[in-house]
């Protein structure tokens, strides 16, 4: 139960199981312990040695890859709480927009789930297909008047482009990615997930409320973003304008978690550009740490997935398909020695099926939380490499 010291502070009174969790020899050794900063409870390092991920590559009794991929991906998916979607019709609806500069734009609305249809922004190259494909998946940012518009510029709705600009502004050094990726000749795919744009706005302090109700209605927030995220990758591929065996995902922040994991749930996507999100979960358990507020994290939580596998586990199940992870060493988001755990179990996993050449990963040093144009034309050219 939970009680104030006379100074006003919340503290736990730890019971004979958290004294035994603790080392202690039974309900005798029981003590009160405050939260530490960040929400954490003092007990918390235990809570983290626990977490030993069985199921990860090279720590896992199966030593096929082949089966351990399968098995992983299996036990991520039920861990989703959201049921797949395979026997939804997408039913595309297409609304053609104004010419861009060497592109088509369109609206296309269509049924990621059989709950809702979810429009979305398509930029089609000119020229004669099929063409590559990018699946381009926004960032959280807690800014959720606009979704689709941070990365695809809202030729449809004028009252939300100077927020786009804005953002644009702020992280991609002025450019509309999604643009930019059509005019070097990729089909382009991005979507509102649920909270941002046509399907918001979201107010930050109401996310844990609408991941807490997803929970007591047998689903959850996050699982359905990586169900749609998935679905999306399928319809891309499925495109006649669109060379299904060269369909990418590319995602910055929260879009770069969603690329990773579409990546590792989905056999649509042939590569993936994840741009400042991936870590070890132990190392961003930290206090300090904007995952411990609660809130934004709803989006990337699969309650009890961690007891098998780390962030870099489950974008494992994507090896050896060529993979970039880029992170800035001034991300106050993602201490280093997160990043460089992640990225000491990624490299093991691509060099075990000997193709550690089709993995790219670089720290920035003098960047923080951002996908600027020196980023971006690296990401582009990766991709021509690779697609």
């Amino acid at each position: 139960m939970d009680s104030r010291d006379p100074l006003g502070r919340r503290t736990f009174v730890a019971g004979a199981a958290t004294a035994a969790l603790l080392g202690g020899g039974g309900a005798a050794t029981a003590r009160a312990g405050e939260l530490v900063g960040g929400n954490l409870p003092d007990f918390h390092p235990a809570l983290k040695e626990g977490l030993r991920f069985p199921l990860a590559w090279g720590t896992s009794p199966i030593r096929d890859f082949r089966a351990w991929r399968r098995t992983a991906r299996a036990v991520v998916e039920e861990h989703l709480l959201v049921d797949r979607q395979h026997g939804t019709p997408y039913a595309p609806h297409f609304t053609a927009g104004p010419q861009g500069d060497g592109y088509t734009r369109e609206l296309v609305t269509l049924s990621l789930t059989g709950h809702e249809r979810v429009r979305g922004a398509l930029l089609t190259p000119h020229g004669t297909g099929p063409f590559p494909a990018v699946l381009l998946l926004h960032d959280h940012g807690a800014r959720f008047d606009i979704g689709k518009e941070k990365l695809v510029r809202p030729w449809y709705d004028d009252t939300r482009l100077a927020s786009a600009q804005a953002w644009a502004d702020k992280y991609f050094s002025g450019r509309f990615v999604g643009d930019e990726l059509a005019r070097r000749g990729y089909v382009v795919l991005c979507l509102d997930a649920l909270g941002w744009g046509d399907r918001g706005p979201l107010a930050y302090d109401q996310q844990q409320a609408l991941a807490s109700n997803f929970y007591h209605l047998g689903s959850s927030l996050a699982g359905l973003m990586a169900r749609e995220d998935a679905r999306a990758a399928g319809f891309l591929a499925g495109l006649d304008r669109v060379d299904a065996r060269r369909v990418a995902a590319v995602g910055f922040s929260m879009g770069a978690y969603r690329a990773w994991q579409t990546a590792a749930l989905s056999d649509d996507v042939a590569a993936a550009a994840s741009v400042c999100w991936m870590t070890g979960l132990k190392e961003m358990m930290v206090p300090g740490n904007n995952t411990l507020r609660g809130q934004s994290s709803y989006y990337m939580l699969h309650p009890g997935l961690p007891r098998f596998l780390d962030f870099p586990d489950v974008a494992g199940i994507a090896a050896p398909r060529p993979m970039l992870f880029f992170s800035g060493a001034l991300d106050t988001l993602f201490p280093a020695d997160g990043v460089r755990v992640a990225h000491d179990k990624l490299r093991a996993v691509w060099r075990s099926r000997h193709a550690e050449e089709r993995l790219h990963l670089k720290t920035w040093p003098d960047l923080g939380h951002v996908f600027v144009d020196r980023m971006q034309d690296e990401v582009f050219t990766w991709l021509d490499s690779v697609l």
